[in-house]
């Protein structure tokens, strides 16, 4: 299974790297403006909510964001990962419980559709996770986290 994950991971990295960036924003997919937030306006935005993420409108996993940085992350239909999320420069990276030597980072951007995340590092023809809604719902983890 941790094989399979690996590389639904390593796919969903290939998508996004050869997504396009949107027409109506800058060179580089966002407002020509857009500054990425910072660990506390992040954690302000996301703490105790639960948000699904999408590539081009269709939901690729969700996330739990909770106090003292924790979180659950779950590819759509895939086990739970509990993790926490910190502050490196201005990356968001997260590292989850299964697998500490793993670092995800991302910068993430506020805008008129919502939160914009984008990997760290990545080139301007890469696209964007975009938050698809929000729900005040518990997450559903198949496998051994049943209903966490």
């Amino acid at each position: 299974m941790r094989r399979t994950g690996a590389v639904i991971r390593l796919l969903l990295l290939l998508v996004l790297m050869l997504a396009p960036a949107p027409a109506s924003a800058g060179q580089d997919g966002l407002p020509t403006e857009a500054e990425p937030l910072t660990g506390a306006e992040f954690e302000a935005l996301t703490t105790g909510r639960t948000l699904t993420y999408g590539i081009g409108g269709e939901p690729y996993g969700i996330e739990r964001y909770m106090a003292g940085r924790r979180v659950i992350w779950a590819f759509l239909g895939d086990e739970c990962r509990e993790g926490h999320w910190f502050e490196d420069g201005a990356r968001i990276c997260f590292v989850y419980d299964d697998a500490p030597g793993e670092l995800h980072c991302w910068h993430f951007f506020e805008t008129e559709q919502g939160l914009l995340a984008r990997i760290a590092g990545a080139g301007e023809s890469s696209g964007e996770l975009v938050e698809v809604r929000e729900s005040p719902e518990p997450m559903h983890c198949p496998g051994p986290r049943v209903g966490v």
